[in-house]
């Protein structure tokens, strides 16, 4: 197998892990409800914090963040707006990752959702 590819079946596992040991803690039981409804705030999350990644990378960020930036700095030394990194080149983080745990997390999701209304 690729290495990728074993990573990415390392953290899926690892995810899934996590989701029943937290559904086992928050409701002392490994049910397909409670596995449900905590797969969906995972996946909800790495969704949102893709989104989120993507929108820096647009660049959305960029005027907001430096204005800040300016705005907190005066008084300390001579900066102009042209000298202030942007967000989108500081946030080096790739989205794609997250965005491919979030579907897959919410596929077994869809499909425990099918076996329980089944």
């Amino acid at each position: 197998m690729n290495f990728r590819f074993k990573k990415k079946l390392y953290i899926l596992l690892f995810t899934q892990l996590a989701i029943n040991i937290i559904s086992f803690i928050s409701y002392r039981k490994i049910s397909l409800i409670s596995y449900i409804n905590i797969s969906f705030l995972f996946t909800a999350a790495l969704l949102l914090l893709t989104t989120l990644i993507y929108t820096i990378h647009s660049g959305f960020y960029d005027a907001i963040s430096r204005s800040f930036n300016l705005a907190f700095s005066r008084g300390k030394d001579e900066r102009r707006l042209e000298d202030i990194p942007r967000l989108s080149e500081m946030i080096t983080v790739d989205e794609k990752p997250l965005l491919f745990h979030g579907l897959m997390n919410g596929l077994f999701m869809m499909i425990a959702l099918i076996a329980y209304y089944l």
